[in-house]
């Protein structure tokens, strides 16, 4: 049996790093096909030449031409694509196996969908997808025969919390599984003064005490939006109603997220906080493969806490069980909305408590649609950040 071919979507970014790490400790068993970015030149090609992926995507057109150069003059064979349809081209192709879907926001819905479609073994670390077209890519994912595996570390964890065989978006219930324990960090302002919020800076909400992310996904957490958003997928990826799911703050990030059962058990999934591991039981499930991460000591980490999120601190993850609730594009609405919000706050265009108020804003303007075409969604996403950004422009110069 030969190796596994490949293809990761936003290979730069944290996620996509990480990935090509284990995929280097584990060659004998896969080979990279294509690695993508937006602009990222150096970053790419430097994987490009190290890794040596018979593809490379950028979407900018100009990065693109910079790379080409770059890995031409290096003697590289590694063919240069450019653009979104290239994207969707290399999450599709019949030669790729594995799709690690990791760009960061919308800009990830279009490929990961097509490796849906294509029947590919979809690893999703990009939620967007589902946050914007939940319905749309479960269903793709049943009719080719796709296998969805989560990897964002909550959903993992509770994917190997449920018994073997079972199949993301199935319902839980029938494996007597009751309710899902989300486990968040409560990021870096879990204990800050809420009178002090006006004062936070950028580079503060992207400072996360345990994990190393992206300045987007950092200050997601620091708004507890990104659990918001987890929230939603989870809905999806087990056929959960938004009451089975409650967020548990648990400042170690050490237990990853927890499912009970209808015998009174409680099963959690625990390790130390390194993305590797969920990407590397992705990769190899339903075996398992050396990631690179230490075996846990549960002595050296000591105590674990567990806690209610304060929702006055918090006020993005009631928007999302808002949005839930509402159902159709509101979601989409939610994602789009945050998206405009967090660039504007690291832009220095708004500060971090108006990041809730721009989305609260967005959601009560705007009208919700039904979410079962892909035009409506795009359309409703195009609407919303329109919307928001129009206001984050006022309140910056007012």
């Amino acid at each position: 049996m030969g190796r596994e071919r490949v293809t990761i979507l936003g290979s730069t970014g944290s996620i996509g790093v990480s990935t090509l790490d284990v995929l280097a400790r584990q060659s004998d068993r896969f080979e990279v096909h294509a690695l993508t970015a937006h602009a990222n030149v150096e970053g790419l090609a430097e994987q490009c030449l190290e890794h040596r992926p018979a593809v490379a995507v950028m979407v900018d057109r100009e990065a693109a031409s910079a790379l080409r150069d770059l890995l031409v003059r290096a003697g590289s064979a590694t063919t240069v694509l450019v653009g979104e349809e290239a994207l969707v081209e290399v999450a599709s192709v019949p030669e790729v196996d594995v799709v690690m879907a990791a760009i960061v926001g919308a800009a990830g819905l279009l490929p990961t969908l097509a490796a849906a479609h294509a029947g590919k073994r979809l690893l999703l670390a990009n939620k967007e997808s589902l946050v914007m077209s939940g319905a749309l890519l479960m269903d793709a994912v049943t009719r080719s025969g796709a296998k969805l595996l989560p990897v964002d570390s909550e959903h993992n964890a509770i994917f190997q919390c449920l018994p073997a065989g079972y199949i993301c978006g199935e319902p839980v219930h029938p494996h007597g599984a009751e309710r899902i324990l989300l486990t968040a960090s409560g990021g870096p302002f879990r204990e800050r003064p809420l009178d002090r919020f006006d004062d936070i800076t950028p580079d503060e909400a992207c400072a996360h005490p345990n994990w190393d992310m992206g300045r987007k996904i950092s200050v997601d957490s620091a708004t507890m939006m990104n659990k918001g958003l987890e929230v939603i997928e989870a809905c999806w990826l087990f056929a959960l109603e938004p009451e089975a799911i409650q967020v548990v703050l648990h400042p170690q990030s050490i237990v990853h997220s927890m499912v009970t059962y209808a015998d009174g058990s409680v099963l959690a999934q625990m390790g130390n906080p390194d993305m590797r591991t969920p990407i590397a039981h992705s990769l190899a499930w339903p075996g398992r493969i050396a990631s690179g991460v230490a075996p846990l000591d549960l002595v050296k980490a000591g105590r674990l806490e567990f806690l209610p999120p304060s929702r006055e601190r918090f006020p993005c993850l009631d928007l999302a069980y808002r949005a839930l609730s509402a159902g159709g594009t509101a979601t989409t609405i939610l994602n789009a909305a945050n998206e405009i919000a967090v660039q504007a706050f690291l832009d220095g265009r708004i500060r971090f408590p108006a990041i809730a108020r721009l989305i609260d804003a967005t959601l009560t303007a705007l009208p919700v649609q039904s979410a079962d075409s892909l035009d409506g969604i795009l359309a409703a996403d195009a609407e919303a950040r329109e919307y928001a950004s129009a206001w984050a422009t006022a309140r910056a110069s007012a």
